[in-house]
């Protein structure tokens, strides 16, 4: 167990000394040297996870121009985030309060390059204003992880099986996934004639939880009882596979309440196919608290911790508040929340050279499993689901891998009459493959999945 938890001044603990209750600001953080140590343990080996899964880390500053990065937060978040005058012009700073906005930017603004997808990483904190009564930290430690540029289930499923990939790799066996889709509610919503302005607060009563204030302020827009029962009773629409067959009915057959459900039911059937059917819970009301979420949502919870350790989702039209548009998805998690009774492993997992496992969009549940199956395996690997357009898959799958610089690559259905095996190109002895200039420099082989692993580990000489 970890033990020694962050000490934090809040309105409901005693604090140490009458002295540390007048020096430490409610709702930031102590830690002391042996939780400091766990705690970056904890990070290290939640940003490995990131890593071993083709994501790279990048550091963003804590103070960001109010005017630059206020297109992407919302008025809230924007109230309670702290401000501070820069000296030297005169503009108004903000102490980081989010970073998914600041990647955003980053992206927007050509910082982090123009090759897509972009796979980025991240440990930071961010500072938010809460009331005392409120029980919530201003000061909050979180590593994440966000996809740029791929928009398809199979990205959606990626970024999901890290995230529980990261808890379990940090010793969480007991946790369950909240997955939704924010679309399904917002069309709810707008099919029951509410406001703009009467959409956005049941929108944050929805987040909350908050069902009271739910049936007010649809008491206030005049929604007839019957729609105010459905959008009530879907904020507990939870469980299995038939709580899509339940969002199907409701759905009337309403072109953008289907196609949120199709893309959900995607999405879940892949995490199923993975072996994650036990973890994920579909929830029809799962409704995050940031305006930016349009797409795929999802929480995690735990039992003994009241609140959600982490979460995320798809956030398509984020960027394009700074520039174009680039489909997106991203999580993020607290550390504190992950940190509290916490048994934190003692090793360190060898992370192995890279490799891009590349599949047609069509065969996205192989995709996913061959990709897994390799980072179980302990190696750093990438996915990619492609749209041949009548090329040469192995070309393609070359040529995604030339820009990604990754030399190992697997491809998926190259023979869809032997769905039991994949094609390996390799880095070889310059003999190579015949066909584009792409490949002059790699053997190819057809190899089963079942022995992939062994036949990778022979190839790398045991560096793997």
């Amino acid at each position: 167990m970890a033990s020694a938890p962050p000490v934090r001044r809040t309105s409901s603990g005693q604090p140490p000394s009458l002295r540390e209750h007048s020096l430490v600001p409610v709702g930031m953080a102590t830690i002391l040297p042996e939780a400091a140590r766990q705690v970056r343990h904890l990070e290290a080996e939640l940003l490995a996870s990131c890593h071993r899964f083709g994501y790279d880390e990048i550091i963003l500053p804590t103070f960001e121009y109010l005017d630059v990065l206020a297109p992407g937060l919302e008025p809230t978040l924007l109230e309670n985030s702290y401000k501070i005058v820069d000296r030297t012009t005169g503009r108004i700073l903000l102490l980081r309060p989010d970073v998914t906005a600041q990647i955003a930017r980053s992206v927007a603004m050509g910082m982090v390059g123009t090759r897509f997808p972009l796979r980025l990483s991240y440990r930071a904190t961010v500072f938010r204003y809460e009331p005392e009564h409120a029980g919530r930290d201003r000061e909050i430690f979180q590593v994440g992880a966000e996809l740029i540029g791929a928009d398809d289930a199979s990205a959606d499923s990626e970024i999901i099986i890290l995230l529980i990939e990261c808890l379990r790799q940090v010793g969480l066996r007991s946790f369950k996934i909240s997955l939704g889709h924010v679309g399904f509610f917002k069309g709810l919503l707008i099919r029951a004639g509410l406001s703009p302005e009467g959409q956005k607060r049941a929108e944050h009563a929805a987040a909350r939880r908050d069902l009271p204030r739910l049936g007010e302020i649809l008491s206030q827009e005049r929604v007839t009882k019957r729609s105010a029962h459905r959008i009530l009773d879907v904020l507990e629409l939870c469980g299995q596979a038939e709580v899509l067959s339940k969002g199907r009915t409701l759905a009337k057959g309403e072109r953008p309440l289907v196609q949120a459900l199709d893309r959900l039911e995607n999405v879940y059937q892949l995490l199923c196919a993975t072996g994650f059917q036990e973890t994920v819970l579909l929830d029809l009301g799962e409704f995050r608290g940031f305006d930016y979420y349009d797409g795929i949502v999802f929480d995690v919870f735990t039992e003994g911790i009241g609140v959600e350790l982490g979460g995320g989702g798809r956030y398509d039209q984020l960027i394009g508040r700074f520039g174009r548009n680039l489909p997106s998805t991203g999580f993020a998690l607290t550390v504190d929340r992950l940190f509290r009774g916490l048994s934190l492993p003692d090793r360190t997992k060898s992370v192995g050279p890279n490799i891009l496992v590349v599949a047609p969009r069509g065969l996205s549940t192989q995709l996913v499993s061959v990709a897994q199956r390799l980072r179980q395996a302990g190696i750093r690997t990438v996915q990619q689901a492609v749209d041949p357009s009548g090329r040469d898959l192995v070309d393609v799958a070359v040529k995604t891998g030339l820009e990604a610089n990754i030399g190992t690559i697997i491809v998926v259905g190259v023979d869809r009459s032997k769905p039991e095996q994949v094609v390996v190109l390799h880095p070889g002895d310059g003999r190579g493959v015949a066909g584009s200039p792409g490949r002059a420099h790699l053997r190819k082989r057809m190899v089963s999945i079942a022995g992939l692993i062994a036949s990778l580990r022979a190839d790398l000489e045991g560096t793997v």
